[in-house]
């Protein structure tokens, strides 16, 4: 909270985004959301898996969360199962479902498409989030954690998604935000506000926009998931007063500047660790 405190009085700060592991599974999440809110910022996010949605959407968004992302890798069972390593697929639906009744909007599903594996439900997951007034985000691979060593195997590029959606929708671009990371199209002919959005990272690097700073859990600051350099601002926050905000300044400061420059990936823990 003293991080988003301080970055609000020397930066624009406009998005603060909770990712995780699952930040569902904090016991205070709601609470936390709740001082988030309180802080003013214009754009509260969370993104989670899904598995604990149902029961909570409702108290979310009462507590001021503005929007979700929800991860749906595929609509099989079997498959969702494989790729979360035994999770399971009815509560993320049901999840959707509570999201929407919530009030979320925009509602956006992540898949994280993988050829051979998944990449076949690429049309009907799609399809699907549409139907519901979702937006759909389709994700590249990337070289990191345990994805690493099948990467070469696993890995489809946006290209050859949009050729294959291309059969089924007509989709047209739309102007993106700076810095955003997802390039985003409108599927004409369907439901309103039918948003289908690209996430290219490693096709069509969106580094030279960025200014995305991640903070783990264990208090590392971090200017790019491609990247294992961080900074540790435990010591700064645990300061105070004017010292506090010098500290947590020149910290994000450097943070910036270690984001990566090109297309080149060097890290190498798991991507749950840093919020990926």
């Amino acid at each position: 909270m003293e991080f988003v405190r301080t970055l609000r009085r020397h930066y624009p700060l406009r998005k603060v985004h909770l990712t995780g592991g699952e930040p569902l599974a904090r016991p205070d999440v709601v609470d936390l959301v709740g001082r988030l809110a309180r802080e003013g910022a214009d754009d509260l996010a969370l993104t989670t898996n899904g598995q604990r949605l149902a029961a909570m959407a409702g108290d979310l968004r009462r507590a001021g969360l503005g929007r979700i992302n929800i991860s749906l890798d595929s609509l099989d069972p079997e498959t969702y199962r494989r790729l979360t390593r035994g999770g399971d697929l009815a509560p993320v639906i049901a999840g959707i479902e509570a999201a929407r009744q919530a009030g979320f909007d925009p509602i956006k599903l992540n898949m994280v498409v993988l050829r051979g594996v998944n990449d076949h439900e690429v049309t009907a997951v799609a399809r699907w989030g549409l139907e519901r007034g979702c937006q759909v985000r389709l994700l590249e691979l990337m070289p990191i954690g345990v994805a690493r060593p099948h990467f070469d195997e696993w890995f489809l590029s946006t290209a050859e998604v949009r050729e294959r959606l291309a059969a089924h929708f007509d989709l047209q671009p739309v102007a993106g935000a700076a810095g955003g990371s997802s390039r985003n199209f409108m599927a004409r002919g369907e439901k309103a506000g039918s948003i289908v959005g690209f996430i290219s990272p490693c096709s069509d690097s969106f580094c030279s926009g960025c200014r995305r700073l991640r903070l783990t859990a264990e208090g590392r600051l971090l200017g790019c998931l491609a990247q294992p350099d961080s900074v540790d601002i435990r010591a700064a926050l645990h300061a105070a007063g004017p010292e506090r905000d010098a500290l947590l300044s020149a910290a994000v400061e450097t943070a910036l500047a270690l984001k990566r420059a090109g297309r080149r990936f060097a890290a190498q823990g798991p991507m749950i660790a840093v919020g990926g």
